[in-house]
């Protein structure tokens, strides 16, 4: 256990980053996911819109990286340009 007041500090600000950032990924798989099992067009076109946007947020404050996103944009779009 931390003994010293910054170190108790640092244990609270990681758990609340912690908390933070595991909302932001299940949020992203969750989009991800949703846009590659959509079967109907238009529902695709708007979880790829989604998704895509959610995505680009996410590489600009780097959480993921670029090529990451990129990665997942373009699956994404693969998926809806073949319905």
């Amino acid at each position: 256990m931390p003994q010293h007041q910054s170190a108790k500090k640092r244990v609270r600000q990681n758990e609340k980053r912690r908390v933070r950032n595991q909302a932001k990924r299940s949020k992203m798989k969750t989009l991800i996911n949703k846009a590659l099992e959509t079967t109907e067009k238009e529902e695709a076109e708007k979880a790829f819109k989604e998704a895509s946007s959610y995505l680009d947020k996410m590489a600009a404050k780097d959480f993921v990286h670029k090529n990451f996103a990129a990665r997942k944009k373009s699956k994404i779009a693969n998926h809806v340009n073949s319905l």
